[in-house]
């Protein structure tokens, strides 16, 4: 009975260092020649597809959401002008980096992870590796580069989509004016903060394909086992996303001094 608790406290230790040793892997495969150019395309294409859609909808009640409760607190200080530029900070440093890396992973990496986990249980990362192929750098590699890459493209999609979508709903709701929105643009808003958005979205790509990688090549037990590693894959990704976005936000912040106007 001992030992069975302590091999359910120690599995997530296991697991966790199994996802390092794996994110190493993956690192060094990003190096190695040939590249897959071919898969690269088509995963860059199909996670765009499946994704692109959803974001853009997600990205209106973000911004919308966002310009509103920001716009209320800031009336009751009586600083109507800076509702722009403070709106435009929350979505392109939090709100579209982490709503770009929620779909990834769970639109992109749910897939990710299914399809590695079916080649699984058929056997043919098996038979790749009898052949002197490695898997790692021939499926995995090129969807790890894909997820980042569409990942980027979609935060920029969020943070204007988002951006055009506060605009409008405070000026029609909180009878906002149109140029004092847009002219607040700039007295807090600076371009480090549009690059830490992107080098988030970029993290957060990769993290979310690897977590999906890694889940899916050690799936086992038939197709029950595949969507076990498909549900544990997108709430690690959650869970990691979450915690590095804190990491990156505080090292942000305390490095790039806030613009003061």
């Amino acid at each position: 009975m001992a030992s069975i608790t302590s091999a359910r406290v120690l599995r997530p230790v296991g697991v966790a260092g199994g996802l390092f040793a794996f994110a190493l892997d993956v690192v060094r495969g990003l190096f190695r020649r040939p590249f897959q150019l071919r898969e690269f395309l088509q995963q860059a294409w199909f996670i765009a597809s499946v994704t692109i859609i959803p974001t853009a909808l997600v990205a209106i009640p973000f911004g919308a959401v966002i310009a509103l409760q920001v716009g209320s607190l800031i009336k009751q200080f009586g600083a109507q002008s800076f509702t722009g530029s403070a709106s435009v900070l929350a979505v392109i440093q939090q709100a579209a980096p982490i709503g770009t890396a929620l779909l990834i992973a769970g639109a992109g990496g749910s897939a990710i992870a299914a399809d590695l986990g079916a080649r699984k249980i058929r056997e043919e990362l098996d038979a790749m590796m009898v052949l002197g192929i490695d898997p790692i750098q021939r499926l995995v590699v090129p969807r790890v580069l894909a997820c980042m890459l569409v990942s980027v493209f979609l935060n920029g999609l969020v943070s204007v989509v988002g951006v055009a979508g506060g605009y409008v709903f405070n000026v029609i709701l909180q009878d906002g004016t149109p140029g004092a929105y847009i002219a607040s643009f700039t007295a807090l808003a600076q371009l480090p903060d549009l690059y830490v958005g992107f080098i988030k979205a970029a993290v957060f790509g990769l993290i979310a394909a690897i977590v999906a990688s890694y889940k899916g090549m050690s799936a086992g037990g038939g197709p029950k086992g595949v969507g076990d590693a498909v549900n544990e894959s997108v709430v690690i990704t959650f869970l990691l996303l979450f915690v590095v976005n804190f990491v990156i936000s505080t090292i942000y912040l305390q490095l790039v001094p806030p613009k003061t106007g």
